[in-house]
């Protein structure tokens, strides 16, 4: 079984916190964002995403730690999140200017690809509330000891908002670490959020600082170059990119470098169009070494945007209920197999059609 020395439920208030910005996403449906006359809303961001499925598709207790704008936008911000029942009593409200000069509401104008045109993300984030925040914003002590969390979720988007988020960061993972909660990261790199701060090189040593606070890391095929230094196989979609034997080797000096890691998983995906890609995923763990998810070939893809951050959020629930590492990753590849196949960030799946389907389950209509 893998190591987890996670709490016991029962001395918790809290099963899964996650540490992140909370976007509005304004979606144009099937349309371009460019000609767009209406825009359906949404919200959703990578590290929200995570413990948003953990609450509503999982069942866990669960909570969000970010800020806000104080203005009407922000209400609704709040409003989309304790409509997806997680908790905000950790949510750090900061004072709108009126104008946007500083602490906005982030905004994320996606438009969903379709065959050979990819999907587009527009960001509108600078100068947002949540990258305003500070490691006095929260009491982590109160969060992680009086109150309890089994498991904190953070990652590198927003570590990666500011300089002042990456010591947030490190104040929150290392309080968790004092208290007993399992850490884990995903490393989600995105270069226009490190472009001003020094780029893929900043990424890097942000990074491996806090990666050494991590018990559970995740990461994307191409995240462990840009976001470590690891080299990445390359990708051959006619010779099998899905084969984990590629990955192995690198999965292996992440481990070395990092020996503190308990779990570290990958997504694998080959992507044909913007609406079909192969979907697997690969994990290790130093008592179980590698186990490997389902291959699912030519995956239909509706809207890609979340399904990693709904594969994390299935591990993580694995893992919390106790399950081998395997079983995790299964949950974890059919969780975000299905998050793709709805629009928006956060998943509409139910807990049932993963297990199903994460035990071989099909398409066929269920009546």
């Amino acid at each position: 079984m893998t190591h987890l020395d996670l709490r016991p439920a029962d001395e918790c208030r809290y099963d899964a916190v996650s540490l992140g910005e909370v976007m509005l996403r304004l979606d144009p449906g099937d349309e371009r964002i460019r000609v767009a006359r209406s825009f359906r809303v949404w919200e959703g961001g990578g590290e929200y995403n995570v413990v948003r499925g953990l609450r509503r598709v999982f069942g866990q207790r669960a909570a969000i730690v970010t800020a806000i704008g104080d203005n009407h936008v922000g209400l609704l911000l709040e409003d989309l999140i304790l409509q997806g029942g997680v908790d905000t009593e950790y949510v750090v409200w900061k004072k709108a200017d009126g104008i946007g000069r500083q602490n906005r509401n982030a905004l994320n104008f996606t438009e969903r690809g379709f065959g050979v045109r990819g999907a587009l993300g527009v960001s509108d984030r600078a100068h947002s509330a949540t990258a305003a925040m500070r490691p006095g914003d929260v009491d982590w002590d109160r969060l992680f000891g009086h109150d309890g969390v089994r498991w904190l979720h953070t990652g590198g988007i927003f570590a990666g908002l500011s300089l002042e988020t990456a010591e947030v960061a490190e104040a929150a993972m290392t309080a968790a670490r004092r208290h007993g909660t399992v850490v884990s990261y995903d490393l989600n790199y995105r270069p226009s959020i490190w472009n001003e701060q020094g780029g893929m090189e900043r990424a890097r040593e942000v990074n491996h600082t806090l990666v050494q606070l991590v018990d559970v890391l995740f990461g994307n095929e191409e995240d462990f170059t840009a976001a470590l230094g690891f080299e990445v196989p390359e990708v051959d979609i006619e010779a099998g990119t899905l084969d984990p034997a590629k990955f192995e080797a690198m999965i292996k000096a992440v481990a070395v470098k990092y020996p503190g890691l308990d779990v570290i998983a990958t997504t694998l995906r080959a992507v044909h169009t913007a609406s079909s890609n192969d979907w697997s995923a690969v994990a290790w763990s130093p008592a179980e070494s590698f186990v490997r998810a389902t291959d699912r070939r030519d995956l239909a893809i509706k809207d890609r945007v979340g399904g990693g951050d709904s594969f994390a959020s299935g591990l993580i629930f694995g893992l919390l209920d106790g399950r081998p590492l395997g079983d995790a990753l299964e949950l974890g590849a059919a969780h975000g197999a299905l998050a793709m196949t709805t629009p928006g960030d956060t998943s509409m799946a139910t807990r049932a059609e993963v297990e199903a389907l994460a035990a071989g389950g099909s398409a066929r209509v269920q009546r």
